[in-house]
């Protein structure tokens, strides 16, 4: 099994989201970088997410919205966030908005995620935006232990890392 056959048997895909949107980020020539689960499963042991975290630059996103909605894709936007989905798929497609993460795309690189090549922002960034997820309290708990969780991956793939994390975060993951 192929990690795209993968991926889409985990998302019950019987539509291939992630193949069409980023036909739609291609066509739409925008730029973009995964910052979330997926980009921590380009530098450390994959796991399963059906999360797809990316920024787009910002100019790009209202056409890119347009041009994913003319394909079928279901659009909802949030207070940081935009997110896409379709029929067929149980991926999830989050646009952070949050204007923090527009300095990941000068980092990004092509990298294999599952099977598909992806621009991913830089491992240090990938952290960075963890470590805003992960201190973030409004967020669910669950997925603040997941954050947490990518990031101990992170350092226990990357040792020089460790360095980077606030004391707080530090004292947990060493």
């Amino acid at each position: 099994m192929t990690g795209k056959e993968f991926m889409n048997a985990v998302a019950n895909g019987k539509t291939d989201i992630l193949a069409l949107f980023l036909r739609i980020l291609e066509e739409t020539g925008s730029a973009y970088c995964v910052v979330g689960g997926l980009a921590v499963n380009a530098y450390a042991e994959p796991v399963v997410s059906l999360d797809l975290d990316l920024v787009v630059v910002s100019e790009k996103v209202d056409p890119l919205c347009k041009a994913a909605g003319s394909k079928g894709l279901k659009i909802q936007e949030f207070e940081h966030s935009i997110n896409l989905s379709a029929v067929g798929s149980d991926l999830r497609i989050q646009i952070q908005t949050d204007l923090r993460y527009q300095a990941f795309l000068a980092g990004a690189a092509q990298r294999d995620v599952l099977g598909y090549q992806m621009a991913v922002a830089a491992l240090e960034d990938v952290l960075q935006g963890k470590i805003w997820a992960y201190s973030d309290e409004e967020r669910r708990k669950s997925k603040r232990q997941k954050d947490l969780a990518d990031i101990t991956r992170l350092v226990e793939t990357h040792p020089a890392l460790i360095h980077e994390l606030p004391p707080e975060i530090r004292s947990q993951v060493e």
